[in-house]
């Protein structure tokens, strides 16, 4: 009997994680081992991930996937908190298929210790995350948000017809991208299609990758001087953290703005406030934030509530069906391939795989 967790939650659901696997496994035929999937359910988001041990992003409790991962050869999961302790405590585990680009959850170093392979599945929510930021930065250039609510405040205000209040237009602006992965990448192509003059600065990517209308900047400074709309798009590390600070947005022309749907942490917010209410700044764009749930007292929500141009969106810019479906689709092939001998497609860490003749699953249910 080989068992698998689909360890899901309130997004991408273990029913989900469950059928992708039963379909990823339903050609085997033949005689051999039975496969079992079991489920579990996180209640992220109604209840904030946060740390569990040494891991962060994580919801639910070491004790509760612990009791689920009795016996169990491979999870499949977003957001299962696999710590030092649940991986000392299942030795049964031989995979971890997590269906996340950067699975700050797992602990990769434990993992690799106790000869436990790890796949993700990253750029799974690279076209959500683009289109967002899009949608981010045109609510932003062409003041959508803030016209809307002077409407529900039962106002017609003429005044956002006056050349000095009106919005910009994307065609001919140079917007400045701070990173050119799955999701910088997408925009890239989307503003160049639009006709704007588009901007990267991406130390691992080859300038020539870029595709036509974008260019790439020699320096990240570069990028801040010569943009009238920078959106960041990197990853969070020791290194990128503030990338976005009071030095840098000082570099940007004035009337030009930002956006961000990557991690908070890539923004120092407090420089933002200052650049928006000086007025050298014009707007800004949040999806994501230094803190989560969001700390309300911060100044930049008192700069929005008197009327600047500050959108808000609560992390949602990943969040589609079709990324919980490339999710779920990306981490039941990683169990397929594992289960049938063949390479991971997405390695964080590898280890020896088995050969499992299988026959059709037998799932069952383990509780929420």
């Amino acid at each position: 009997m080989t068992r698998i967790l689909a360890a899901g939650d309130l997004f991408i659901r273990s029913t989900r994680l469950r059928s992708a696997i039963e379909l990823a496994l339903s050609g085997a035929g033949g005689p051999g081992s039975e496969i079992e999937v079991r489920e579990i359910e996180f209640p992220w988001p109604d209840a904030p991930f946060g740390r569990v041990g040494e891991v962060d992003e994580a919801s639910g409790t070491e004790e509760e996937l612990i009791e689920a991962l009795d016996g169990v050869t491979a999870i499949a999961t977003q957001l299962a908190p696999l710590t030092e302790r649940v991986l000392a405590a299942c030795p049964d585990l031989r995979l971890i298929a997590v269906s996340r680009g950067g699975p700050t959850n797992v602990n990769l170093d434990a993992a690799r210790a106790r000869g436990v392979a790890v796949a993700n599945v990253p750029g799974r929510n690279g076209i959500s995350t683009a289109e967002m930021t899009i949608g981010l930065a045109l609510a932003l250039l062409r003041r959508i948000p803030l016209s809307h609510n002077t409407l529900l405040s039962h106002e017609w205000r003429g005044e956002f017809y006056r050349h000095e209040e009106v919005g910009g237009e994307v065609k001919g602006s140079t917007i400045g991208l701070l990173g050119a992965g799955a999701v910088g990448g997408h925009v890239a192509g989307v503003f160049a299609a639009m006709g704007a003059d588009v901007l990267v600065y991406d130390p691992y990517v080859q300038s020539g990758s870029l595709g036509s209308g974008v260019r790439s900047a020699p320096s990240i400074e570069d990028v801040f001087a010569q943009s009238d709309l920078v959106s960041v798009h990197a990853r969070l590390s020791p290194e990128t953290t503030h990338m976005v600070n009071a030095e840098r947005l000082a570099l940007m022309r004035p009337g030009s703005r930002l956006v961000n749907a990557a991690r908070g942490g890539l923004v120092d917010y407090d420089a933002v406030a200052d650049a928006v209410e000086r007025g050298h700044l014009a707007g800004a764009a949040f999806d994501v934030f230094p803190e989560e749930p969001v700390d309300f007292t911060h100044r930049i929500f008192g700069l929005a509530a008197a009327g600047h141009d500050i959108v808000f969106t609560p992390h949602i810019a990943g969040a589609s069906r079709e990324t919980a479906d490339r999710a779920a689709d990306g981490v039941a092939e990683e169990i397929r391939r594992y289960l049938s001998g063949e390479p991971l497609l997405h390695p964080l860490v590898e280890a020896p795989s088995p050969t499992i003749t299988r026959t059709a699953p037998s799932p069952t249910a383990l509780g929420r």
